[in-house]
């Protein structure tokens, strides 16, 4: 009887969500700045939330705020608490909207031609786009933001059914100004010492596929400038601090104007993939699916892509 019908646990999931935040940026003004809240108004909610756990989560010191020993086994409890209350509100409203589907897709990626035609198949249904952040396809999808999404390898694919839709060279972004600016192409042993940024909060994953870290040789990739965004990035680029590595993008699709790119040889490219959730059997995923397998497969906004 116990486990059909446990104990009321008295935790709020807003406190919950507090303490993740300040484990993410381990300082309490950092933190109440990305809740939008006060620092004063952040240390009272996680005061609540200690009496309701019955532990000290977090410690205080002179650089910052660290994890207890109690809150190192608490954070990934909680964050599996935040996703299962996301996911279950999420499937909650989709079973009430059964002819609803939000297609993702990240920058520099047409789904145009996918969306048109499931659109034509489905003239009553609501059919929704939603530009995402690069590093963002997984966690919108699992949270259940999107049902579908285009976007570029690689991130973790466990819970996902991905599909490769086409191959997508890798390029080299400079400044205009930069040495290798407007050459036919480059390899990476000329940028073997040029430093390429990493971004905080960032994959490693990411991180390293798109710093090519390591090398095909086995040595590490210069480093270049921590930045918080890939907005930073750019800034340091083109004002001729670093170089990066990056999908094809122009001035149309989302490249820093002061920016240009060069062909990059001798290196995989990168692949553009359409993923949803496993086990998705909603309708309109599958049509989607089918439609963006036919109509996307080669795509992009220059043209069909041809990999040397």
């Amino acid at each position: 009887m116990s486990e059909l019908f446990p104990a009321p646990v008295d935790l709020d999931l807003r406190l919950v969500q507090c303490f993740t935040v300040i484990a993410k940026y381990q300082h309490f003004g950092r933190a109440a700045e990305a809740l939008h809240t006060t620092q004063p108004s952040l240390s009272r909610q996680i005061r609540r939330l200690e009496q309701q756990v019955g532990v000290r989560l977090l410690d205080r010191t002179t650089r910052g705020t660290r994890l207890s020993e109690a809150g190192e086994v608490f954070l990934p409890q909680a964050q599996g608490l935040l996703r299962a209350a996301v996911e279950a509100m999420a499937r909650t409203r989709a079973s009430a909207r059964p002819s609803s589907i939000t297609i993702g897709y990240t920058k520099g990626l047409a789904i145009t031609a996918a969306v048109r035609a499931l659109r034509g198949r489905n003239p009553n249904a609501e059919v929704h786009t939603r530009l995402l952040a690069w590093n963002d396809s997984r966690g919108a999808l699992l949270e259940h933001r999107v049902d579908a999404v285009v976007t570029r390898l690689p991130f973790p694919t466990d819970r996902l059914r991905v599909t490769v839709l086409y191959d997508e060279p890798r390029v080299l972004v400079v400044s205009r100004d930069h040495r290798l600016a407007g050459k036919e192409s480059v390899t990476l042993g000329d940028i073997a010492d040029e430093p390429i940024p990493r971004v905080r909060q960032s994959d490693p994953l990411l991180n390293a596929y798109w710093r090519l870290d390591p090398r095909p040789d086995g040595r590490p990739a210069p480093d270049g400038p921590l930045v918080e965004a890939l907005e930073d990035k750019h800034e340091l680029i083109a004002a001729g601090q670093a170089v990066a590595i990056g999908p094809p993008l122009d001035h149309a699709t989302g490249l820093h104007p002061s920016l240009t790119t060069v062909p990059l040889h001798g290196v995989e490219p990168s692949q553009v993939v359409l993923a949803t959730r496993t086990g998705d059997r909603s309708r309109l995923v599958t049509d989607f699916r089918k439609h963006a397998e036919a109509l996307l497969t080669g795509t992009h906004p220059a043209g069909p892509i041809r990999t040397p």
